[in-house]
């Protein structure tokens, strides 16, 4: 079983930038790909960015490429998101997500999640 925290969301100016990190219990957590998600007020969850078990292999949504950086730390058990050049529109709830497979978009692949962490991004 895996138990997920997320910490680090925040206010943010646009353009700043936010690191948002999931705590993950489990000493089988390195076996898992963990994506990130998020949910804006009266929108439905939409993948940000995920990565597989190892590392090696990252997924971004459009919206992500060239500013988010998916990174994790299998020893410490934490995944990290980077969040560059941040806009209103990055608002949401931030989530992590696990399953014992490789990274997949859809939210319902998915076993394990966090509570969230809110990111306010403003003008």
């Amino acid at each position: 079983q895996v138990q997920l925290v997320e910490s680090g969301g925040g206010l943010v100016q646009a353009g700043g930038s936010l690191t948002l990190s999931c705590a993950a219990s489990g000493r089988t957590f390195s076996r898992y790909a963990v994506a990130w998600f998020r949910q804006a007020p009266e929108k439905e969850r939409e993948f940000v960015a995920g990565i597989n078990w190892s590392g090696a292999n990252t997924v971004y949504a459009e919206s992500a490429k060239g500013r988010f950086s998916v990174s994790r730390d299998n020893p410490k058990n934490t995944v990290d998101l980077r969040m560059n050049s941040l806009k209103p529109e990055d608002t949401a709830v931030y989530y992590c997500a696990a399953r014992k497979a490789p990274v997949r978009e859809e939210e319902r692949h998915y076993d394990h999640w966090g509570q969230g962490t809110q990111v306010t991004v403003s003008s």
